[in-house]
């Protein structure tokens, strides 16, 4: 993971296709507790309250800005996140989504 977190995501133009199957199962190993699912990977996350999921999703929001790269974020119950990643450019998966992955990650390990 701490390779990941030290680089910045590309533009997906820098991408000339998806990752495929066998790179794909190589990066999901890097990102602990993401899943591959239809092309995509994604992760649920708990908090303790509304006010904690709600400043979780701004921090994402905010990291997904500033490297250019967009995942979709779903607020769910009252303390219920989860997060899918995947470069719609290309509708599969690229080193961008497992970049943004590990970096969501370090966002969730920081104390609220």
């Amino acid at each position: 993971m701490t390779e990941l977190i030290k680089k910045k995501c590309i533009s997906c133009e820098g991408y000339g296709s998806s990752m495929g199957e066998d790179e794909v199962l190589k990066y999901i190993k890097k990102v602990s507790g993401w899943s591959v699912v239809d092309n995509r990977i994604e992760k649920n996350f708990k908090f303790k309250n509304f006010v904690n999921a709600m400043e979780f999703v701004n921090k994402v929001a905010s990291l997904a800005e500033g490297e250019g790269h967009h995942p979709d974020i779903h607020l769910w119950g009252w303390n219920k996140v989860k997060i899918t990643t995947f470069t719609h450019a290309l509708n599969g998966l690229t080193e961008n989504d497992f970049i943004l992955a590990a970096k969501i990650d370090l966002i969730k390990s920081e104390k609220p």
